[in-house]
């Protein structure tokens, strides 16, 4: 099982990828089609798959960028 999980990382957004912060995207949604983009391939190899999104924080858009 790959486990993708999509996390706050400094002023943007990382893929949490067996423990291993992945990727500087400046939002939210650009982090989640980079995640899905790699679990495609998992997919392909007859991997399960696992993607998380954290939910929308206080006075963040729904990118995950600050108003």
């Amino acid at each position: 099982m790959e486990t993708y999980k999509i996390v706050r990382g400094g002023d943007g957004w990382s893929i949490s990828h067996d423990n291993k912060l992945e990727g500087s995207y400046a939002t939210k949604e650009a982090a989640f089609e980079a995640a899905a983009a790699a679990a495609s391939n998992a997919i392909k190899d007859g991997v399960g798959i696992t993607i998380t999104v954290e939910p929308r924080g206080k006075g963040e858009s729904a990118l995950g960028t600050k108003p």
